[in-house]
């Protein structure tokens, strides 16, 4: 693809933008609860169905974008988020919340899998995960930055201006996107879902790793999404103080995006077990200080440890299905998404029985077996791609 850098550049803003739109509920559930008279975890049902409705969107968009092109469907599905965002700033109650913010998760997931597809294809194995990891941590310092904007933001003004400035963004970039990025060629000939994802179930190293990206979604989506009641609970400080103490994790995503792929060459198959005892450590600081400094030093790790483990899961997932990107990461998308809803209704139940500290601390042993586990496929999958080159050498 020609431009690449540019072409990295818009996606990487969209993503940016889009990420955000979903991760600024973060700090204004506090806000929304109150405006619409709903408990906490009442209000996070929004960020339930959002994540529902990409997780299951996600596994209609990856074949669509291999047989249509995938700049078309980013295209699509950047209108139309930007659309229900905006509609998300007129929300009147809990079911208008609920329903505007699944249409915006639904048209959301034709832009993160379908994004990290097509520019896992246009750089090379060498530079395709220092390429995914700055893509998320682009993503994700939206999502961390969005507690800092919409903090200010609601701060400032109202909750719903937030959504409808977030959706005004992505309408530009929609537009952008139509107007300066080359089409691709679609990779399919015809659309057959089932077939597509036949190929993708029944590989059972596959479908290993995408299990554990569920994981990782359950603790990582799921914990984060309650995090600014933690740091509100703990320090007692406004919205957009808590905005801005919560974007240090995306500081830490857009970091770890830029070391991952140096750390993993230099510290081999420690590489991830190191990334799931840092995010250990980083979550039950987390849980157990009161300390402001602390936590933001624990958010910032949280994060690296975050994107060292997703970028180079991603990574394995695209080599498992090299020919179809767009499905194995709407495969992996739908477990990362889905996992994150499911961890976010859980911890609801949890933050009502045990207070929300109990969230974080119980991510923390859960993120250090996905470490554990995430060494040990990974490391099996690489040594049997030397054992298949070496054959070939022969």
């Amino acid at each position: 693809m020609k431009n690449k850098e540019r072409t990295f550049m818009i996606l990487g803003i969209m993503g940016f933008l889009a990420n955000g739109d979903n991760y600024a509920a973060a700090p204004l559930l506090l806000n929304i609860s109150k405006d619409l008279n709903l408990t906490i975890s009442s209000a996070a049902m929004s960020v339930t169905a959002y994540m529902l409705a990409f997780g299951f969107f996600t596994l209609l968009f990856g074949p669509l974008s291999d047989r249509f092109g995938k700049v078309k469907i980013i295209n699509i599905a950047a209108l139309g988020t930007s659309i229900f965002s905006i509609l998300g700033a007129f929300t009147f109650n809990l079911p208008s919340l609920i329903f505007f913010r699944a249409m915006n998760g639904a048209f959301g997931a034709g832009i993160f899998p379908v994004t990290i597809a097509l520019i896992g294809e246009s750089y090379d194995v060498d530079h395709r995960q220092k390429a995914i990891g700055k893509l998320l941590g682009l993503m994700f310092l939206g999502a961390a930055s969005a507690s800092a904007i919409g903090g200010a933001i609601a701060y400032a003004g109202s909750w719903r201006l937030v959504y409808f400035l977030y959706g005004l963004g992505e309408l530009v970039l929609s537009i952008i996107i139509f107007k300066v990025l080359e089409r691709d060629t679609p990779v399919v000939k015809k659309l057959n879902i089932f077939s597509a994802y036949k190929s993708a179930l029944t590989n059972y190293r596959f479908m290993r790793i995408v299990t554990l990206i569920l994981l990782v979604g359950f603790t990582v989506l799921g914990s984060f999404t309650y995090s600014g009641k933690l740091i509100q609970e703990i320090t007692g400080f406004n919205v957009l103080i808590v905005g801005l103490i919560l974007s240090a994790f995306g500081i830490g995503t857009v970091f770890g995006g830029r070391i991952a792929p140096k750390l993993r060459k230099k510290l081999g198959y420690k590489f991830l077990l190191s990334a799931g005892a840092i995010g250990s450590v980083s979550l039950f600081l987390l849980s157990s200080s009161k300390n402001v400094l602390v936590l933001v030093i624990s958010l910032l790790f949280f994060g690296i440890s975050f994107i060292c483990l997703q970028s180079t899961l991603l990574l394995v997932v695209q080599e498992k299905l090299s020919k179809m990107k767009g499905t194995a990461m709407s495969m992996a998308s739908f477990n990362l998404f889905v996992g994150g809803a499911i961890g976010t209704s859980v911890n609801g139940i949890v933050i009502k029985s045990y207070g929300v500290t109990r969230i974080f601390s119980n991510a923390s042993y859960i993120i250090l077996g996905i470490g554990i586990l995430s060494c040990i496929f990974v490391a099996k999958f690489e040594m049997r791609k030397k054992e298949s080159f070496y054959k070939i050498e022969k």
